[in-house]
């Protein structure tokens, strides 16, 4: 071990792996602050000292056409990264996430004899076992957010550690459910319903308005129901209100404090991905919805192994919570799935019983000092 501060070079895509990286990060300034981090990442990263050589807010998208399309930004992204780790040689390469870029961007590192641990496992329980041993040859360690993942990587060997789910740290509300009542000017007395379309601009497109749609069927049904929408942080002003000036319901937006927001619901629809995992430590019943392009969901169909796409769902192994996928998704039966959430007692009271034990499953949190700790273990080379 020298004196000299080590370089850690790190690779995220996407906004959830900038979020994982920057309290990683902070957490490894904590063990050792002479510490530096360079790399590909976006505002959150930045906020927390990591000298950012790609602003990865660019290449942050999902789907065979959506990765099509931003196809020559990726690969400008990707030979950048190698020549860094070439011309750098970084102490460890962390990828956290953005599964098949990083995946190329390990097995470069690792041929320049970089050190290199992996965060957030790719899904290969949902498609792909056999990639398993493909992560094994390029990787120094795969570090896991869900408890059942490490099994799939000991089966081959791979070096494995399960280090907890950054969100269990992550989703904690700000203030008491009645001060957010009170701040977001909404009435205790009325239901509330959330409206959850996606972090990213083609989820917005594909999923708001059909979300809005069932919003309005539902008012009209129920006409003291209250709709709050918090704004993700990658959704400008513009997109957002492009929808909603064409939407004659009263719909509460909040800004940078989704889990204050949540926590206000009755029930909440929502895409899937981290925010129904998210609403599930809070305990919140939802459904689940979501929509691709036609071309990567018949992909989807033939390559996915597993019955759900749900995070809840995935982790309790059962259903909990009701998915609606591709043509399932409409104003009606979102509205219906709504309507039985808030007026059904038994049927909400199972959705209850069943997020409470996906939060059990996830147990203490800890994901980011964890991951931390093991990055210096890698570093000081008891890794």
């Amino acid at each position: 071990m020298t004196n000299s501060p080590y370089t850690v070079l790190f690779s995220a895509g996407e906004a959830s792996g900038d979020q994982h990286a920057a309290h990683m990060f902070q957490e490894l300034q904590a063990l050792c602050p002479s510490i530096k981090g360079i790399g590909m990442g976006s505002s959150k990263m930045r906020q927390v000292g990591i000298d950012i050589r790609f602003d990865s807010a660019s290449i942050g998208v999902i789907g065979v056409i959506e990765v099509l399309k931003h196809y020559g930004e990726i690969r400008k992204a990707l030979k950048l990264m190698k020549q860094i780790v070439a011309k750098q040689k970084p102490d460890l390469l962390v990828c956290v996430d953005y599964k098949e870029f990083n995946l190329k961007l390990a097995q470069f590192a690792k041929r320049q004899g970089i050190k290199v641990l992996f965060y957030v496992s790719p899904q290969v329980w949902a498609w792909r076992a056999g990639r398993v041993e493909t992560y094994g040859k390029a990787i120094d360690m795969m570090a896991v957010i869900f408890p059942f993942e490490t099994a799939y990587y000991q089966a081959k060997n791979v070096p494995v550690r399960y280090v907890g789910h950054p969100s269990v740290d992550k989703v904690k509300p700000l203030r008491s459910r009645d001060q957010d009542l009170q701040l977001f000017g909404l009435d205790s007395q009325r239901p509330i319903v959330g409206i959850l379309p996606g972090s990213r601009g083609n989820e917005i497109k594909r999923m708001l308005p059909v979300m809005l749609q069932a919003a309005q069927s539902l008012a009209q049904r129920h006409p003291n129901l209250q709709f709050v929408l918090p704004q993700a942080d990658s959704i400008s002003d513009e997109v957002l209100q492009s929808h909603l000036q064409s939407c004659p319901l009263a719909i509460t937006v909040v800004k940078q404090q989704p889990y204050d927001v949540i926590q206000c619901c009755d029930a909440i629809m929502t895409t899937s991905g981290t925010a129904s995992l998210e609403i599930a430590l809070l305990g919140i019943p939802m459904v689940i919805a979501y929509r691709l392009s036609p071309i990567t969901y018949w992909l989807g169909t033939k390559l996915v192994k597993i019955p759900f796409i749900g995070l809840p769902n995935i982790i309790a192994g059962k259903s909990i919570v009701k998915e609606l996928i591709q043509d399932a998704v409409s104003a009606e039966s979102l509205a219906a799935e709504i309507e039985r959430l808030l007026d059904d007692t038994d049927y909400r009271q199972a959705c209850l019983q069943g997020l409470a034990q996906v939060k059990t499953e996830l147990g203490e949190g800890g994901g980011s000092k964890n991951m931390a700790e093991l990055a210096l273990e890698m570093l000081s080379g008891h890794g």
